[in-house]
Formats: structure tokens, C-alpha cells, sequence
């Protein structure tokens, strides 16, 4: 590795898991740092989430680094988020994973949680897709099911663009289609080739990190929210400030409270997860090919 290399990605490391950064660095020169390490380009991103993390074995890796040595990272703080980017090949597709996320209520700012969305835009990724767990709302919903983002409610009480507009983006985005109609079209039939029992539906995100009450979730199913997670909305709408094509895919984990006769846990989550993490992987798998082939 070249000094002037291993010193940019050196030169700053999270104070402990789950800080933000210390230094303040640019998605562009965090790219040009990560990109001087591989002459793989892809054009398709994949955020992996809670129950999503199975699919890295089905990944020829190309390069993988660790969040800590990434100048303008946060590691991950919540078990099931590994916190590694990884360039390889998805069924023959070049991909970049982002290999766990960070959270809102990692005690985060937004412009933390969106850094490396910005950094796959600068990177010249064209189209990410964003994975979670979430709890099921729609009472059609069973636990191991998985749901395609059709559209979002942001309930965590913060929009990701407020005082963004020192990364000279323009700032008032339109959300009329955050979830690209074709991505979810290409999200169901890699479900359906899978076996998997994939729905769309609405994805709605509070901050957490507790679970939401009973009385909660009946307003969220007023509101016409599906599902409902502590992520990924922050990275959709800086996904699309950046001129992104964005697909989500929740695998629902559990009824949501009120409609789950055992208490909610962080522990039931990642089990089913990993019940489902197989499955999960192989939906990813068909979507990166169904993706290069479109």
C-alpha cells in the first residue's frame, strides 16, 4: 500500500463504537482514498442489515476493509452489523456491500448515519439497495416473510438534508418515488425465483431504540405503514439527493407489538435472521443478476 494511502485511511479512527467521526473528512475524499485500493467499479450498492449478513458468503471477494479504517466511518454498535465494506461479485454482478449500519439511536448525528451512502454516490455507484429488519403491521404479514419498499413514513423526528447543504446538494428533494418502480419489480420476481413469500408495502421508521407500543403501532397502521424499523429512511432520502436509484427489502422479523404474543426482543430479531439469513441471501443473489441482466 502506498504511505500517502495507508495514512489517509489511518488518519482517523472512531473514538470507541458507536462515536461519530473525529475528523471531518468528504464522501469524494473518502472515495478517491477507497478507490486507489481496488479497479473494481460497480454500479450496484447493497446495505446489509439485520438478517441480511448470510449473504457475504455467497460473495467472491474482491477487497474488504473494516469500517475503523475508513476515514468518516462509525463502527457499528448493534450486534448483526458487522461493520465491513466489501467490493466482489454477486452471481458474476460487481457489487460493494456495506456490511452493517449505524444508527439514530447509536446517540449519531444524520449526516454520520448518511456518510457512506454519500461515499457509494462518489464512488459512482448508480443504484443501492437498503435491507432491514423490521416488525410486520399488516396483519398479512407472518414472521420470515420479507416485504419490497414501495414507498415511507419518516417518523424518527429528524430529515437527514436538514443543514446538509455543505455537500452543495440541492437540499428540497422530491420524494414522490423514493423506491424505484423497476428495483421493486426486479425485488419481487428474485423472490418468487427464491420461493420466498416477498409483499411490498410501506416501510415506516421511528428513532428507537425501544420497540413501539400497542397503541403505536394501531396509529402507524391508520397512517398506512406495513412495517415499521429504525432505519434505512435516512439512506433512501440522501440516496436520492444524490441521484441514487433506491430499492428496500425488509425481512419481517415479528409481529409488531399488540400483534406478537411474546415480548418483543433484540434477540428474536437477529434469531429469526438467522433462521431466514439463508433465504435472505439467495433473494439478494437473484436480484444482483436479475439486475445486471435489465
Amino acid at each position: 500500500m502506498k504511505d500517502e494511502t495507508r495514512k489517509a485511511l489511518n488518519r482517523e479512527q472512531p473514538a470507541s463504537v458507536g462515536h461519530p467521526r473525529r475528523e471531518r473528512v468528504t464522501p469524494t475524499e473518502t472515495a478517491t482514498v477507497l478507490m486507489r485500493r481496488t479497479k473494481l467499479r460497480p454500479s450496484l450498492g447493497v446495505v446489509l442489515g439485520s438478517g441480511f449478513q448470510s449473504v457475504i458468503k455467497l460473495c467472491t471477494k474482491v477487497l474488504e476493509i473494516n469500517y475503523s479504517a475508513i476515514p468518516g466511518f462509525a463502527t457499528p454498535g448493534v450486534p448483526g452489523h458487522e461493520g465491513r465494506l466489501i467490493w466482489g461479485y454477486l452471481d458474476k454482478t460487481p457489487v460493494v456491500l456495506l456490511c452493517g449500519r449505524n444508527h439514530f439511536y447509536e446517540n449519531l448525528d444524520m449526516e454520520t448515519i448518511t456518510f457512506p451512502t454519500r461515499v457509494l454516490a462518489a464512488m459512482g455507484v448508480k443504484t443501492v439497495l437498503l435491507t432491514n429488519a423490521a416488525g410486520g403491521i399488516n396483519r398479512g404479514f407472518r414472521a420470515g416473510d420479507f416485504m419490497g419498499l414501495a414507498d415511507h413514513i419518516n417518523f424518527m423526528g429528524k430529515n437527514p438534508l436538514r443543514n446538509s447543504t455543505g455537500f452543495g446538494m440541492e437540499p428540497f428533494v422530491d420524494l414522490s418515488q423514493v423506491y424505484d418502480v423497476e428495483l421493486l419489480r426486479l425485488l419481487k420476481r428474485a423472490g418468487k425465483d427464491a420461493g420466498a413469500r416477498l409483499h411490498e408495502g410501506v416501510y415506516l421508521a421511528v428513532s428507537g431504540p425501544s420497540y413501539e407500543t400497542p397503541a403505536e403501532i394501531r396509529a402507524f397502521s391508520l397512517l398506512g405503514a406495513d412495517a415499521v424499523g429504525m432505519s434505512t429512511v435516512p439512506e433512501a432520502v440522501v440516496a436520492r439527493q444524490c441521484g441514487l436509484r433506491v430499492a428496500g427489502l425488509s425481512c419481517i422479523t415479528n409481529p409488531a407489538a399488540g400483534l406478537n404474543v411474546n415480548p418483543i426482543s433484540h434477540a428474536e430479531v437477529l434469531a429469526m435472521g438467522h433462521r431466514n439469513g439463508a433465504l435472505a441471501a439467495e433473494i439478494l443473489e437473484n436480484f444482483a443478476r436479475l439486475y445486471a441482466q435489465s
